[in-house]
């Protein structure tokens, strides 16, 4: 798992038919102080995430697609979680 904080959103009108539906997060991969490390990952939301909040993600395929209840799924990366406190 990794943390990292939503910087963006991506809107696409032609993607594979497994993604209809499903919003796509820009995220910044934080250090483990919260600090910004400037890597870039679009992920799926899977819990609503919005701009500006620290989350949880999963950066890894098969997992990812098991979340998401796809089994085929062209997905690698997905929001797990939102942060309420980094201590």
């Amino acid at each position: 798992m990794i943390l990292a904080r939503v910087v963006g959103r991506i809107t696409s009108t032609i993607h594979h038919p497994d993604m209809a539906g499903r919003k796509l997060l820009i995220l910044d991969k934080l250090n483990a102080l919260g600090q910004a490390t400037g890597g870039h990952v679009i992920a799926v939301d899977a819990i609503g995430a919005g701009a500006g909040e620290t989350v949880i993600m999963l950066d890894e395929g098969n997992g990812a697609r098991q979340i998401l209840g796809v089994e085929n799924m062209p997905v690698r990366s997905v929001v797990v979680g939102v942060v309420d406190d980094l201590d």
